[in-house]
């Protein structure tokens, strides 16, 4: 593990031109993902259907809810059509969801919009993802042309810093333990499994960090001390050789990986690999909150600063 200074930033390692490597490799990947047409870039609305046929601003065709699905069709009068797999051309199309989960139901080409367009820079159709949270059903438009994505130029981070790559022991649960957290809207809540938890030290200062995700693909959501940082950022979990670190699911060698997660006795933490939740790049991010006991009493001056 590195050693803490007395300044309370882990003391300055030597870099490893290896690691600055993988360490911008990793950032070029990210910056891809968030670039994606549906992506974390692309909401620009959240709407919440109740029981009554409504329509929704800015979507075609009328939305409601009723006995734990949501519902839509199209009504007379639309110019926007919805489509995809799992919708019915003449309606109604039920769809459902597990709370803390989403799907895209469909695509529309909105009024006014050229469909012909082809290639990365001129996506066209906007997604309808439904989410179910806290029990409710809420319907996200996504949008490849929205200004938060065709004007992104990069998330602002801080500069590598080898110290602040942290090998800590880690206490794995008999059983997870189901815990409530708040989210990143008013009102609405996640039911998360904590299966372990770790306890950081720097210059000092001591706090314990509960693990959340899944036992094979655990993640730490934090708070800090730092300037310029969203509320909360969160961080994906690997062995000290990097096991699982990017790993694709459904290769012989990422099922590996997920066991040796979850049977090491150490973990380690990379907190410049520390990145925002959907929430803070958009107004419509629903993303849950840390635990209340997951904060870190000094300033982690690693990772992704606030986008925006």
């Amino acid at each position: 593990m590195t050693e803490a200074s007395q300044t309370g930033t882990p003391s300055v390692s030597t870099i490893d031109d290896a690691a600055v490597r993988a360490h911008v490799a990793w950032r070029a990947s990210r910056e891809r993902e968030l670039r994606e047409p549906y992506g974390p870039l692309s909401p620009v609305a959240l709407h919440w259907p109740t029981s009554r046929h409504e329509k929704l601003p800015g979507l075609p065709g009328e939305w409601w809810s009723a006995n734990g699905m949501l519902f839509t069709q199209p009504v007379p009068g639309d110019t926007a059509v919805l489509t995809g797999e799992d919708v019915e051309p003449d309606g109604p199309t039920a769809i459902g969801v597990r709370d803390g989960r989403s799907r895209i139901l469909g695509t529309f080409l909105p009024d006014g919009r050229d469909g012909s367009a082809a290639g990365p820079d001129h996506e066209s159709a906007v997604a309808v993802e439904v989410v179910l949270r806290t029990g409710r059903y809420g319907v996200r438009p996504l949008d490849p042309q929205a200004a938060t994505r065709t004007t992104f130029d990069g998330v602002p981070t801080f500069d590598y810093d080898p110290a602040w790559v942290l090998d800590v022991p880690v206490r794995w649960y008999d059983e997870p333990e189901a815990v409530t957290v708040g989210g990143a809207r008013p009102g609405l809540v996640h039911h998360v499994e904590v299966f372990g938890e770790v306890d950081v030290v720097v210059a000092g200062q001591a706090a314990t960090l509960a693990l959340t995700g899944t036992l094979t693909a655990p993640v730490v959501v934090f708070s800090d001390e730092a300037d310029g940082i969203a509320p909360w950022r969160t961080l994906q979990v690997t062995t000290p050789d990097g096991a699982f670190g990017d790993a694709v699911l459904g290769d012989v060698a990422d099922e590996a990986a997920e066991v040796a997660i979850a049977t090491s006795h150490t973990l380690r933490l990379d907190f410049n690999r520390a990145v925002n939740l959907p929430y803070a790049f958009t107004d419509f991010g629903t993303s849950a909150a840390p635990l209340a006991g997951n904060h870190l009493p000094f300033a982690v001056t690693a990772g992704e600063k606030s986008p925006r």
